[in-house]
């Protein structure tokens, strides 16, 4: 299996950082714990310092040694939005709003608002840190479009210590974090500056670089994201506060659906047992009163597969495709663990949320979105009681297609013993609990390929072109030969052995697990 390969490589590589750097653990003073322990966890971190310095292990060593002293210098762990001074948020020269084509979140740099300042850089820097951390932490793995609006501005709004810092950001501190820089109507007088910038640039950076005007800036990001003055139809105008990146709204039935439950979920039946009846069975017979499959044969199936299909459970469930993956929080298990999968298909129009209290007392959710207007989410706002777990059913309006900029968030909160949970008691509850006793997690929306469009594009590339993964997966195993060849023979077995691998001395390109 790819994946499994992939794990492998990432565990070898852990070990090899591990030990050509064994002092990690014993650097309390030079870096944050909790900085080392992740990078003893994660996979996507590990990844990341790997892939970015090409499994280069003396490139990758030097980037986290100069990261996490970073991390320790600015309080990276610990840095709120209190900490940062509050001007700073109020001139809106730095914030996350909209998103590009790809889906990926759109971070505003309006040049024009910024004055060079020996004073205020510190805190400048710590402001660009609050916002990079602040997004890593809400979407892991989601890279970011960076975008410097530079129209209206002059030499006088460039601070090249502060440049140099935004790009050491994206090259150093956070790996893998940048999907583009979209450099927007930049004035002829800054050419010079911006040659100098480009020798700060390494090869993948450049290749990120973007500049555009307002003749081309759509074929990077849609009008609908974009400010009027870049031709756009984006009314947002920034204030404080709120923060500007949080755009969850409540669904629109949040209070009460469209149409009456009853009346829904009998059109949700009806429909849903309609595709089944006419896959079976031919048009005359599928007039007949509804009946899928007779009750010896529902007698035959699980338990988990009736309530799917509504025999012994509800009819809402019909179809929706049960997750797979999990994400553990201190409130809820919430699956699935970062994206909702939807498709062009009738049978691909709902997804399934499930929620799992893990605490001993009654938990208070509700969802949101960035999409109000597209989604029906039941229920969008109830508790879910100890050791319970509650299924929320996610489904698209007629009409409406799901996009990789949609969003959805869940919030918790553990409610005192007895509290009611009725819909006055919950609006109550959610206007006095303090804002640091809420959980949150993302989810992020895939829309899936329809079979022509993958037809479409494996017909594109011949078959002997090997895919990206596996691309990667060759890249990875030919740097992790690299990293190790001037390693012994016996440091190498002993690195290998610890990551529960054996590379054949017969033939050093083959991985064996």
């Amino acid at each position: 299996c790819l994946w499994n390969h992939q794990q492998s490589t990432i565990k070898i590589g852990r070990c090899i950082l591990y030990q050509q750097y064994s002092n990690f653990s014993d650097s309390s003073d030079k870096y944050d714990s909790r900085d080392v322990d992740r990078l003893q966890k994660d996979d996507a971190l590990v990844d990341g310092y790997l892939t970015w310095r090409q499994f280069v292990v003396d490139d990758a060593l030097k980037m986290i040694d100069e990261s996490f002293q970073w991390r320790k210098e600015f309080n990276l762990n610990d840095l709120t939005e209190s900490s940062i001074p509050r001007w700073m948020f109020e001139t809106g020269a730095v914030y996350l709003h909209g998103y590009d084509k790809e889906g990926n979140k759109l971070f505003w740099f309006k040049v024009k608002l910024h004055v060079k300042d020996a004073k205020t850089i510190h805190d400048k820097k710590r402001y660009v840190a609050f916002w990079l951390e602040r997004y890593a932490k809400r979407e892991p793995g989601m890279p970011l479009t960076v975008v410097f609006d530079m129209s209206e501005s002059g030499i006088g709004n460039i601070d090249m210590e502060f440049v140099k810092y935004i790009i050491s950001c994206f090259k150093v501190f956070y790996p893998k974090f940048l999907s583009k820089m979209i450099m927007y109507e930049m004035p002829w007088i800054m050419n010079a500056a911006w040659k100098i910038v480009k020798t700060w640039l390494g090869p993948e950076a450049i290749s990120k670089l973007k500049f555009v005007s307002k003749s081309d800036v759509q074929t990077f990001i849609d009008a609908e994201h974009l400010p009027p003055h870049m031709g756009g139809t984006d009314q947002f105008k920034y204030s404080y506060p709120p923060l500007p990146d949080d755009e969850f709204k409540s669904p629109i039935n949040e209070n009460g659906p469209i149409v009456s439950e009853d009346e829904s979920e009998v059109k949700d039946t009806e429909s849903e047992c309609k595709e089944s009846l006419e896959s079976s069975f031919n048009a005359e017979q599928a007039l007949r009163p509804k009946k899928v499959q007779t009750f010896s044969q529902a007698a035959t199936r699980p338990l988990s597969y009736l309530k799917a299909v509504g025999i012994n459970g509800s009819s809402r469930l019909r179809g929706v495709r049960k997750p797979q993956t999990t994400f553990k929080g201190t409130l809820l298990h919430v699956s699935p663990a970062e994206e909702l999968s939807f498709g062009s298909k009738d049978s691909e129009k709902k997804c399934l949320i499930v929620l799992n209290n893990v605490t001993k007392n009654q938990v208070a959710f509700k969802v949101r979105t960035t999409a109000p207007e597209k989604y029906r989410v039941k229920p969008s706002s109830s508790s879910c009681e100890a050791g319970a777990s509650v299924d929320i059913v996610v489904s698209l309006h007629g009409g409406f297609q799901a996009s990789p900029q949609d969003r959805f968030l869940v919030m918790a909160a553990e409610m005192e013993p007895g509290a009611g949970a009725g819909t006055p008691e919950l609006t109550q509850f959610w206007k006095d609990v303090p804002k640091p006793k809420i959980m949150e997690h993302r989810l992020r929306c895939h829309v899936l390929e329809s079979p022509k469009s993958i037809l479409s594009n494996a017909s594109d590339s011949p078959l002997n072109t090997p895919t990206g993964d596996t691309q990667d997966l060759q890249t990875a195993v030919s740097g992790l030969m690299l990293l190790t060849a001037g390693a012994s023979s016996t440091s190498l077995r002993k690195t290998l052995l610890c990551c529960g691998l054996y590379l054949s001395p017969l033939d050093s390109s083959a991985l064996k697990v």
